[in-house]
């Protein structure tokens, strides 16, 4: 009777009764009575609460849903081929969920750090972003770091989340740390990152010349130069150089959070947390962070709420799943056989 006479000025009770008794699924007829409703039950209102109780039927009950697929990550990959170590973003052991990889034919990394693509390479590009699409990607990234020059493009094709580079992270870390000392940018050669400046600017709206931004080149540690001519990265070798370079430059200023750069640093973020104590982000925290936002949280809240992943990665070679004309197009690799783009 209450909630009825909140109707009161607005509609009528047989209106109040129509609105509210489907969903007390009782007639409230007798009990507007005393308001001058007339006591019958609502032909109507009994109408309404059939067809909730109908769809009611129809819907499945939240939690586990066979039509909702787990969510991948999809990596654009170089035109560059090399074999990847755990911790690598193009090693699909490095996450715990399921990735799709495509590599466009003609996308070298040369031509990624001069972040300008040719006509035909471009089209290539468009293609990986739609492919990605189709595999039902949730979260697009990038297998370098310079690929920060094509966030616009891959924004534009997709309405997904598109992170192509761990420097999209830092305007977040930038906020986090704020008020309190300096972020160092780890990258594999510091002369090759700084023409990327002002696309880092105009893209995160980071300064990276502030004293908050202090940029450190990997390229003259033991066991690393391997990256810049395709080979085997030694980690073992190069771990002790890079664990020295993180706790000189901590030595040197006041750093209170590392951001790895290149993709192929990860596997050493380990070591370098452990030995400064200090936060370190890089290409897998990244991805991590937006897929968490796509996938079910079992520590609480609704549960089994898509489907679960096998932890199969499979296995993956560049230019699998590319279509032949396209397998033709890659530059940095001599090829068999490869899965063609109708059996991905």
């Amino acid at each position: 009777a209450i909630l009825a006479k909140d109707f009161q000025g607005r509609a009528s009770l047989d209106i109040a009764a129509n609105v509210l008794e489907p969903m007390m699924c009782l007639p409230l007829s007798g009990c507007l009575a005393g308001f001058g409703a007339p006591a019958r039950r609502s032909v109507r209102a009994r109408t309404n609460r059939e067809a909730i109780l109908l769809q009611a039927q129809k819907t499945k009950p939240l939690g586990r849903n066979p039509d909702i697929e787990h969510a991948k990550l999809g990596v654009i990959r170089l035109d560059y081929h090399y074999p990847a170590e755990v911790g690598d973003i193009d090693h699909p052991e490095s996450f715990q969920y399921p990735v799709v990889y495509r590599a466009v034919p003609g996308l070298t990394f040369e031509m990624c750090q001069e972040g300008k693509l040719t006509p035909a390479v471009e089209q290539e590009f468009k293609a990986a972003v739609k492919f990605l699409g189709e595999q039902g990607c949730s979260v697009i990234t990038g297998d370098c770091g310079f690929m920060l020059y094509f966030q616009d493009l891959v924004g534009k094709l997709t309405t997904q989340a598109v992170a192509m580079s761990s420097l999209c992270a830092l305007p977040s870390l930038t906020t986090s740390f704020r008020h309190h000392g300096k972020i160092a940018i780890f990258t594999a050669n510091s002369e090759m990152l700084e023409p990327m400046h002002n696309e880092i600017k105009r893209m995160c709206g980071v300064e990276t010349h502030e004293e908050k931004y202090v940029i450190v080149g990997c390229e003259d540690v033991a066991g690393f130069e391997p990256i810049f001519h395709g080979g085997k990265l030694d980690i073992e070798r190069a771990t002790p150089g890079i664990v020295a370079k993180a706790l000189k430059v901590c030595e040197e200023q006041e750093v209170h959070a590392f951001l790895f750069e290149c993709t192929q640093l990860p596997p050493f973020a380990d070591a370098v947390r452990a030995a400064t104590r200090k936060p370190v982000f890089d290409a897998i925290t990244t991805c991590d962070f937006f897929m968490s936002s796509c996938v079910d949280n079992p520590r609480f809240g609704l549960n089994d709420w898509h489907l679960a992943w096998d932890g199969d990665h499979g296995n993956y070679t560049l230019g699998d799943c590319l279509s032949p004309e396209s397998k033709k197009k890659l530059v940095t690799i001599q090829r068999g056989y490869t899965r063609t783009f109708e059996h991905c």
